[in-house]
């Protein structure tokens, strides 16, 4: 007796969703294939990266901290302050690129495997798969009754959305407030009302975005997703279906021959649709709602393969390829947006690699000018000298300005590790002559137990105007 493939597992009609369809949620089927183990390792290392990064100690203190009480901004060996702000922009922007590139060589990739909201999508799905049962018994419990097993498995899948978001906001806010603190703070309810409150924000944000929202928040929420399209182009990599191959649909025999029934090689069993997190029909063509996941392309490689069929019908490939051409790598869009990159990474090293170890901001005191006992005029500063090195370092000021003017300050400075002095300073002018008006002036800052460039602040000098 031949092997026979389901012809319809649900009725296509009410599985279809588009972006007008106001229906219940979404429940996915459960699959297997080689896209979806990539996409098991690719979150499985996003995961350990960001709950296990928190934990790292570098130098006795937390590798990698945001700490924005005090405006520092420690990444392993490198502590940024808010005078490095163009380096921090800097990586934005990079990664803004990088989404770029990767866009318009493979289309939503990024939303398929690396997307937070995608990624904590798939694992409260298999929550619920825990809990529930795979799609079928999902549709059913959600039909049925509450009841006593309705209410357990209910609860247990909330429980672990609410624990998993939980974790989930207590890392990041982790992230930005010394995370050993909070999680005593958590766990002897001493949490601080700021704290707590940022806890309780992301959780709940993880609960909903993940758990209720899900595929509206791809669907409706996300620009990229609005805008994504204006980068692809014809050698795109994008998931398509061969309608030349696959039409016309219908359920058949394993062992018919479907050239002589007319028929393509989709069996219309729907289950491209039915493993579909944003409840899409692949085959209805390409559509703004796909994230690029390759669920479908595992159903229906599962589904050729036991008609014995080739994989492909649903794949990734290329306008390009579908029409018998070939698909172009090297083209002016992807080549320019690779030059534009690596420019920028280049420069970002360079700059990162340059920046100076210690700052310097001058604020003159509010008194315009003063004449002190011997008739000099002089005018008073506050210098904000910062060492932003992990190491103590030794500094000297001088004054950068015409003859006449002195600067009054001591000869060395000593600071700790990313330590910052407030020093008052006097600048007196000696000249002959009565100073101008109005005269620009410069500190200059310079390191004396190790090599780094000079810091030059600029500022100015105000006396009273002699007729």
């Amino acid at each position: 007796m031949s092997e026979r493939i389901p012809a319809k597992i649900i009725d296509a009609a009410a599985t279809r969703r588009t972006p007008a369809d106001a229906g219940g949620p979404i429940h996915t089927k459960a699959f297997s294939g080689r896209y979806r183990l990539f996409r098991i390792l690719g979150a499985g290392s996003l995961f350990a990266l960001f709950f296990g990064t928190v934990w790292l100690t570098w130098n006795q203190r937390q590798a990698v901290l945001w700490d924005l009480v005090n405006r520092k901004f420690h990444i392993f060996g490198a502590t940024f302050w808010p005078q490095d702000l163009i380096l921090l922009s800097a990586i934005l922007i990079i990664a803004a690129f990088g989404l770029f590139f990767i866009t318009v060589a493979a289309g939503r990739i990024w939303c398929g495997y690396t997307c937070p909201q995608s990624v904590w999508t798939w694992v409260f799905m298999w929550a619920e798969k825990v809990t529930e049962g795979d799609r079928h018994q999902r549709v059913r419990l959600d039909a049925a009754p509450w009841s006593a097993n309705k209410i357990l498995r209910r609860g247990g899948k909330h429980a672990i959305w609410l624990g998993v978001s939980l974790l989930t906001a207590l890392t990041f806010v982790g992230y930005f407030t010394p995370i050993r603190e909070l999680t005593t703070g958590l766990l002897t309810l001493d949490l601080g009302s700021q704290a707590a409150f940022w806890v309780f924000f992301f959780t709940a944000a993880t609960y909903i975005n993940a758990g209720w929202l899900r595929e509206k928040v791809c669907r409706d929420m996300c620009p990229y997703a609005r805008f994504q399209s204006v980068m692809f182009d014809r050698d795109t990599l994008v998931i398509s279906y061969d309608a030349a191959r696959g039409e016309q649909r219908g359920p058949r025999r394993k062992d018919s021959d479907p050239a002589a029934q007319g028929l393509g090689d989709c069996i219309d069993c729907t289950l491209c649709v039915q493993v579909c997190p944003t409840g899409i029909d692949i085959r209805d063509g390409l559509q703004f709602e796909c994230i690029g996941c390759a669920a479908c392309i595992d159903a229906c490689d599962s589904v050729m393969d036991k008609m014995g069929y080739a994989r492909g019908l649903v794949s990734y490939t290329s306008e390009s390829a579908l029409e018998g051409g070939k698909t172009q790598w090297l083209r002016p869009r992807l080549v320019g947006y690779a030059g534009v990159l690596t420019l920028m990474i280049g420069l970002f090293v360079v700059a990162l690699v340059e920046r100076p170890l210690m700052s310097i901001d001058v604020t003159r005191d509010r008194n315009l000018f003063r004449e002190n006992s011997a008739g000099q005029v002089e005018n008073v500063y506050r210098l904000k000298v910062i060492n932003k090195r992990q190491q103590p370092g030794s500094y000297q000021i001088s004054l950068d300005a015409p003859d006449g003017f002195r600067l009054v300050s001591p000869d060395l400075l000593h600071l700790g590790a990313e330590d910052i002095l407030d020093l008052p300073v006097n600048v007196i002018w000696e000249g002959e002559q009565w100073p101008e008006p109005r005269k620009e002036i410069n500190f200059v800052l310079s390191a004396v137990d190790f090599v780094s460039n000079d810091v030059v602040a600029d500022s100015t000098f105000l006396a009273p105007v002699r007729r």
